[in-house]
C-alpha cells in the first residue's frame, strides 16, 4: 500500500509540474513570437502616466 501511495504521489507531482511548465513555456514562446514590439506596452504606459508626479515621502 505504501508503494502505491508513493507511486501515486510521484505521478501527481509529475503531472502538476509538467502542466505548470507547459504553461510557462507556451507563454514565453507566445510573447517572443507574437509580442515583438509590445513587450513593454504596459510599463511604457505606466511611465507616461506618472511622468511629472512629485516624489513624496522618504529621504533623499
Amino acid at each position: 500500500m505504501a508503494a502505491y501511495l508513493m507511486d501515486f504521489a510521484i505521478v501527481t507531482v509529475l503531472i502538476v509540474g509538467i502542466t505548470a511548465l507547459m504553461g510557462v513555456i507556451t507563454n514565453g514562446i507566445g510573447e517572443n513570437i507574437f509580442g515583438r514590439n509590445k513587450r513593454t506596452e504596459f510599463t511604457d504606459q505606466a511611465s507616461k502616466f506618472v511622468n511629472g508626479w512629485k516624489e513624496v515621502g522618504g529621504r533623499k
